[in-house]
């Protein structure tokens, strides 16, 4: 269909031109009119014929002109619904959908199955969607599972498997050196060796929702074009079942905290970040100012990715208390439909802010006791960080700070969905920034 409405744009194009051509030839070559001035009086004949000419080519002139406006509109409807396009050699062109690979970082999980089954299964187009497994620590039937996918996805190997040389204090996080080392080395290999602009990150523990695709194909323009994001993410930390709206699959947020566990990394963001790239600990390094530099990422309401990977080398940390049960997305949301410009900073901020502030502000025993009236929002303030934590701890969702920044946070203010009703966390009006020491 697109392509017909192509050539229709194309045909009152080549009409317009050949119209206007021919109109000209006409009338440059149009024979001078005959005087008369051996029979005639100048004062009549001549003059009147000639002022008759030039009214009758005003006419013409003036139909013309109206013809060729509605030609015009014509070929500006059409292009209007042909969508962005380009003229070349004679073709319209149609811009490829951008290609955005998914990187998987793997290592001793023979369950790194179920990750791949599951992108796989989502995939909407192999083109468009190359999935390239890193796999690190040489574990030979995490390598045979990976291998029996044939050229359903790219196989890496990272080739330096040796320990790395640590100080005494920090031997048992060696795990996490290895995995440093690990994102560095394929990071580079996406970026510099198959020289992609983009990637999509995911462990080998995770799994997907039906529209992780389409999620990070719509916010893709939105980190190329706004400076002040740096990633998009698929995970919300408070995002457990009870905790998010159900009916809100489409509700995207902006955040200050880096939240991983599958997330946007554009090219441009690790030219900056390779170079001073961290031994250890890569995740919370992301989540310092020097880092993040005041830069957001987006995250949804509801999570489209979650984790199956108890054992690790965090030992369990926080799964069996809150990641466990992160709910994961089921719904198709048509993000490429959706207008998401309202999740630029300016436009967002101020409404999300207005939002917040102009909440009815109410304490936590009226929240706890279910005497809130109504779907909300409603507004928690807290002062401190020993505030913050009192407030999250009691209300179920992480309370941890990493360089002052709460997780899912944006602006200090964190939203959760509370027995049906919106509960903004948020520090008083007028927050002025995040303090380093709270952690």
């Amino acid at each position: 269909m697109l392509r017909k409405k192509g050539s229709a744009v194309i045909c009152g194009v080549v009409l317009f031109i050949i119209w206007n051509a021919v109109l000209v030839h006409l009338l440059w070559s149009r024979p001078p009119a005959d005087t008369g001035l051996d029979d005639r009086d100048p004062g009549e004949g001549a003059f009147s014929e000639v002022v008759g000419d030039l009214l009758r080519m005003a006419n013409a002139f003036e139909s013309e002109l109206e013809m060729q406006k509605k030609i015009l509109l014509q070929i500006k409807n059409y292009q209007s619904l042909v969508g962005p396009s380009f003229y070349k050699r004679g073709k319209i062109v149609f811009p490829p959908s951008p290609v955005i690979p998914i990187l998987v970082i793997a290592c001793n999980r023979v369950t790194v199955r179920r990750c791949l089954d599951k992108l796989l299964l989502h995939r909407p187009s192999a083109e468009l969607h190359p999935i390239i497994v890193s796999q690190d620590c040489g574990h030979a039937q995490t390598a045979e599972v990976i291998g029996s996918y044939g050229n359903q996805v790219i196989h890496l190997k990272q080739p330096d498997l040796s320990d790395i040389a640590v100080r005494r204090e920090h031997k048992k996080f060696q795990g996490y050196y290895k995995i440093s080392r690990h994102y560095r080395w394929a990071l580079n290999q996406v970026f510099k060796n198959f020289s992609y602009s983009s990637v999509v990150i995911v462990e080998d523990d995770l799994e997907v929702a039906p529209d992780f695709f389409e999620y990070f194909t719509a916010v893709l323009p939105l980190l190329k074009s706004d400076p002040s994001l740096w990633c998009a993410s698929a995970w919300n930390d408070n995002g457990r079942d009870g905790f998010v709206d159900p009916g809100r699959a489409d509700l995207l947020y902006r955040t200050d905290f880096f939240p991983g566990l599958g997330w946007m990394l554009l090219k441009e963001v690790w030219e900056e970040l390779e170079p001073k790239w961290p031994a250890s600990f890569w995740d919370d390094w992301m989540r310092q100012p020097e880092q993040r530099r005041d830069r957001a990422c987006i995250r949804p309401e509801i999570s489209r990715t979650i984790t199956f990977g108890r054992q690790g080398v965090s030992l369990g940390q926080f799964y069996d208390r809150y990641l466990r049960y992160i709910k994961l997305n089921t719904q198709f949301v048509p993000f490429t439909k959706i207008d998401l410009s309202y999740l630029k900073k300016e436009k967002y901020t101020e409404s999300f802010e207005k939002e917040v502030y102009s909440a009815p502000l109410v304490t936590y025993e009226e929240v706890k006791n279910g005497k809130l009236q109504g779907p909300g929002p409603f507004r928690l303030q807290y002062s401190s960080k020993d505030s913050f934590k009192v407030l999250a701890k009691n209300l179920g969702v992480m309370d941890d700070l990493k360089s002052g920044v709460p997780r899912a946070g944006y602006r200090g203010i964190v939203s959760v969905f509370l027995r049906g009703q919106r509960i903004f966390i948020a520090p008083p009006p007028g927050w002025s920034g995040y303090d380093p020491n709270w952690s």
